[in-house]
């Protein structure tokens, strides 16, 4: 207000407000009627600033119109007046060389403004999703106005100044998944040649009777009443090509329109000519959208993330039927394609049933993961994301679309969102933090895979035997079972948490379709303590599993989490000891002191210490930790199948980490379930090779079910790095000749095995001993294989040379011996083993 000005009340019925300044009301976002405003309405309103967690709006006043420049001779073609630039100033009187505007009055008079000349205008907006369709007391279902991006196109080289755009490559996908670049689209081919509502779009705001629909033949009206209510509806554009509003936008003409507003693209003439986007309502009688486009406005000048599209200003301009004056938001220019028009582009070439890569679609939900938590940080809700509200450009992804964004302790305002994307819960208690990540779950189901997700699946998800990719990628499955719950505390519980573990499942999906590791650290778990069952002939022992699986790590969020780090107790009863001194018993340390019940083997006492948890954590968010050390105690207790049942709800709860399903192979092999051991052991394996007791593991249930040869190449896959690398390669040797029947065995079976011990550097007892065994392998097979000219370590395969090279094999190992006893039982092999010769 201005200093001395009456503060009026807001003259409409049941709002208890006050106008501003500017003639708005402060709590029902509307424009006074003019004989009720107490202060003549500038050009543009207002901003609303909100702070987080607060619904008071702050007045912030738009800076009025720049006065007009007098008129001067025309500059144009004329050389730019600074120093050392040899550029000439167009019309506007800015530099074509360096960018600047000419000094102080030299520029020329501002032409009356005129419509701009483009070429053909085929480019076509977005349509959105169905419009609204029901409304339950506050909940309003259907589907919101969704962004303004448009196809894909070229740049060219006309583009005006301040289309500029950055570069810079994006880390989409966690910077794994090459995602094709979204060109930039030259805002001029975007606009709609012949702006329309499509008919079967036109649904009266008020009751959502059908309206606008032609009959007889001829097209339905535009503009008019519904029959139902008499609720009057209007679908034409509010503005014209050539239009200016607030002396300093012109309107080029429409981009697209959707639930809440008709999309124009305008050049702003104050800022460098650059490009954007008007948003206003597409039916000013829906009081509900009003709301939602004033909300909008706030939420969209509070929020800064260079994912979610920016707002530059607010202004008004008279309705050329009415008089009355309209809000438009004014957005950036964002140039490209959105994920919802990427799919009809991806179906349109290869069939309806076609959806975006797996890869590529986690990709981007990963991308929207941070801006949707920054939202949640400022206690805002975004309410619905969908693919309609994403889009790419270049190698960047926005968020469009803020009209349903809401406080969380928002309990009036109407709650727009999409059916299919939706949360179950919605209409029964409202929008949450949790509803918003499932709808994020549902997005990326929707653009991974096809499904009926607005009718058959409307509140589920395919099953793997419905859907060959979720049997394919189970870790993906599970993800997405927990992102749609239908119990709100079944789902993730931030943005944060939801991003950590699709990053693990999209490197997983990654690595099982090119075999390619994609290690990364864990959000929740430490990396394998040592490795276990290196060997391939001995199954892991279950107790001994205890202390070497990985641990959870300690949420840094937990009062305690300071001293545990001071904690350097090795004994598990001396630590135990130590943890009772804890100041606080928080739930990590309670957690530690279990766990080192169950190090000590005291599994009775670590178990009434996870049930005393279980009741008193009531907020514990990680609950997936207490079945992880019930799991560890069914280990302990060597009960494997106990143990699985707990290790697959901690699975189900993080899929996108390792240790879970290292266990579960463990449990697996020890119930000599291979297939299930397989499945989990090659997952982690082929994902990250750092887990060496995946690969032993791998290769015992490969060998278990007749596949000797994989199992050979995935214990020559175990890196150099590892201290487990010779270990592994003398076991890939074994594996190719030990224990198979002499007529199973072929010469590059024996020939194999002896090029991987000949690049070995082994001492020279490790070295007799491999040798020792392959050459008895070899001997058992020459009464099957036949003559053959081939060479095995060095040694030709016949009976005399194979038999001296044994000799010497036990020879070598008997000087190694560690007792008298094995030396001379060495030296009988020997001359036993020795060709017969009259020396």
């Amino acid at each position: 207000m201005n200093e001395g000005s009456p503060i009026s009340e807001c003259p409409r019925a049941g709002c208890d407000g006050t106008l501003d300044e500017d003639g708005f009301c402060d709590t029902c976002g509307l424009e006074a009627p003019a004989a009720s405003s107490t202060a003549a309405p500038s050009s543009a309103s207002a901003l609303g600033s909100v702070s987080a967690g607060s619904a008071r709006t702050t007045p912030i006043a738009a800076p009025p119109p720049p006065p007009p420049t007098p008129a001067t001779v025309s500059l144009e073609g004329s050389s730019c007046p600074r120093p050392d630039c040899d550029g000439t100033l167009d019309e506007d009187g800015f530099c074509d060389t360096c960018g600047l505007e000419a000094p102080a009055g030299t520029k020329p008079a501002a032409p009356a403004p005129q419509p701009t000349s483009f070429g053909p205008t085929g480019g076509s907006g977005h349509a959105e999703s169905d419009p609204v369709s029901t409304r339950t007391g506050s909940v309003r279902t259907g589907s919101v106005a969704t962004g303004w991006t448009a196809s894909t196109g070229a740049v060219t080289s006309s583009s005006r100044r301040g289309s500029a755009r950055s570069t810079s490559r994006g880390l989409l996908g966690a910077g794994l998944v090459e995602v094709p670049r979204v060109p930039y689209r030259d805002p001029k081919s975007a606009v709609l040649a012949d702006p329309k509502v499509p008919e079967e779009k036109r649904f009266c705001s008020n009751c959502g009777a059908k309206v606008g629909r032609g009959r007889d033949g001829k097209p339905g009206r535009t503009e008019g009443f519904c029959t139902s209510c008499r609720h009057h509806f209007s679908f034409s554009p509010k503005l014209s090509r050539g239009e200016v509003l607030h002396d300093q936008y012109e309107v080029l003409g429409c981009l697209a329109h959707g639930g809440l507003g008709w999309i124009y693209l305008a050049l702003d003439r104050a800022v460098a000519d650059r490009w954007v986007v008007l948003k206003g309502l597409l039916d000013t009688g829906d009081v509900d959208a009003l709301a939602a486009a004033v909300a909008e406005r706030r939420f969209l000048a509070e929020v800064e993330h260079p994912n979610i599209v920016k707002i530059h200003n607010f202004v008004q301009h008279p309705d050329k039927d009415t008089g009355t004056m309209v809000g438009y938001i004014v957005m950036e220019y964002v140039g490209g394609q959105s994920i919802k028009d990427m799919l009809k582009q991806i179906r349109a070439a290869q069939g309806p049933q076609a959806c975006l890569p797996v890869d590529r679609a986690i990709a981007y939900t990963l991308e929207m993961l941070p801006p949707i938590g920054y939202l949640h940080s400022l206690n805002l809700l975004f309410c619905d994301f969908k693919p309609d509200n994403v889009v790419q450009t270049e190698e960047q992804l926005k968020l469009l679309d803020l009209g349903a964004v809401r406080h969380i302790d928002d309990e009036d305002s109407a709650v727009y969102g999409t059916i299919g994307y939706q949360a179950p819960e919605i209409a029964s208690v409202g929008p949450s933090i949790s509803s918003d990540l499932y709808t994020i779950g549902r997005t990326l189901a929707v653009t991974a895979f096809p499904f009926d997700f607005q009718r058959s699946y409307v509140d589920r998800l395919p099953n793997p035997a419905e859907e060959p990719l979720l049997a394919r990628y189970d870790s993906l499955y599970r993800f997405l079972l927990r992102s749609t719950a239908g119990e709100p505390a079944a789902r993730f519980n931030s943005a944060e948490e939801m991003k950590d573990q699709l990053t693990g499942v999209l490197r997983e999906v990654l690595a099982s379709d090119d075999l390619q590791p994609r290690p990364g650290p864990s959000a929740e778990f430490t990396p394998e303590r040592r490795s276990f069952a290196v060997d391939t002939s001995v199954a892991p022992s279950l107790p001994a599993l205890v202390h070497t699986l990985p641990v959870p790590r300690v949420d840094g969020t937990d009062p305690a989490a300071a001293f545990l780090a001071t904690v350097t107790s090795t004994d598990p009863m001396e630590l135990v000891d130590e943890l009772r001194m804890a100041p606080l018993a928080s739930v990590e340390v309670r957690l530690r002191i279990a766990r080192a019940y169950l190090e000590a083997g005291d599994v009775a006492s670590a178990r009434r210490r996870l049930d005393e948890l279980a009741k008193d954590a009531l907020d514990l968010e990680r609950l997936w930790l207490l079945d992880w050390y019930r799991g560890i105690a069914a280990l302990a207790e060597d009960k494997p199948a106990n143990a699985s049942q707990h290790f697959d709800r901690v699975y189900s709860a993080v899929p996108g980490e390792a240790a879970p399903k290292l266990a579960l192979a463990a449990c697996a092999e020890a119930s000599g379930e291979w297939v299930t051991a397989d499945r989990y052991y090659r997952v982690v394996w082929v994902t990250d090779r750092t887990y060496v007791s995946a690969a032993f593991g791998l290769a015992r249930a490969l060998i278990a079910t007749g596949n000797r040869n994989e199992a050979f190449d995935v214990l020559c896959s175990v890196p150099e790095t590892s201290n487990h690398h010779t270990t592994a390669r003398l076991a890939a040797a074994d594996v190719r000749v030990r224990d198979v029947p002499a007529q199973g065995l072929t010469e590059d079976d024996l020939v194999a095995a002896g090029d991987l011990l000949a690049a070995l550097e082994l001492d020279v007892a490790r070295r007799a001993h491999a040798s020792e065994r392959l050459y008895s392998a070899a001997l058992a097979w020459l009464p099957h294989g036949g003559n053959t000219s081939r060479v095995v370590l060095g040694c030709p395969l016949t009976d005399a040379d194979l038999r001296v090279a044994l000799e010497g094999c036990y020879r070598t190992l008997a000087r190694h011996a560690n007792s008298t006893r094995e030396r001379i039982a060495l030296v009988d092999s020997a001359n036993q083993i020795r060709p017969r010769t009259w020396v």
